[in-house]
């Protein structure tokens, strides 16, 4: 199944690709799943909405389209999501329907749960299935060093990595529930 990890910070001295590749490690444990980083930092997409999508454009509603299930990474800006993740969402629209969507947030205090919680309304009405277990991680609290690895008990490293584990478990169900389903029948549009 293949599952796209979109990393939706594009800022200068972001966490986002710490947070992605602390994410893909305990991902890739999962053999049955098929993992593409989709980083928004790679994409030079236009400032304003062109008549004709641009290459890039296109190169990035492929790979939604190409997916069955999305990890999507996300920080908390001010209790949401940032701009460059809603643009690039809103250039694909069929391409997500019926998938899946999970979510790593990141972020001070709320450890970015806004920010999920502001990207389920946009998901929901993209008519995809937002899954309710995710990771979340306190960015004042937590570290992503691996304190484990240095000899240090780690027990919010250990409830992360069940997080990722458990929710990564249910989007490869939903994946493969909602890839059948679509095989079988169109959706009701």
């Amino acid at each position: 199944m293949r599952v796209a990890v979109i990393i939706g910070s594009t800022r200068e001295g972001r966490v986002g690709d710490t947070v992605g590749r602390w994410f893909m490690e305990r991902a890739a444990r999962h053999e049955e799943l098929e993992l593409s980083v989709v980083d928004l930092i790679d994409f030079d997409f236009p400032a304003h909405y062109p008549d004709r999508p641009t290459a890039r454009m296109a190169e990035f509603t492929t790979e939604v389209g190409r997916a069955d299930a999305f990890v999507v990474v996300t920080p908390e800006y001010n209790r949401s999501f940032p701009a460059s993740l809603k643009q690039a969402i809103d250039f694909a629209y069929d391409e997500w329907r019926t998938k899946p969507v999970a979510f790593v947030s990141y972020g001070h205090g709320s450890g970015g749960l806004y920010a999920v919680e502001q990207l389920r309304s946009v998901f929901t009405e993209l008519h995809t299935v937002t899954l309710r277990n995710g990771v979340s991680i306190n960015l004042f609290e937590d570290s992503l060093d691996g304190a484990a690895e240095k000899g240090e008990p780690d027990e919010r490293g250990e409830r992360r990595d069940r997080a990722a584990g458990l929710m990564l478990d249910q989007l490869g169900w939903w994946g493969l529930a909602l890839r059948e389903a679509r095989a079988l029948r169109p959706y009701v549009s």
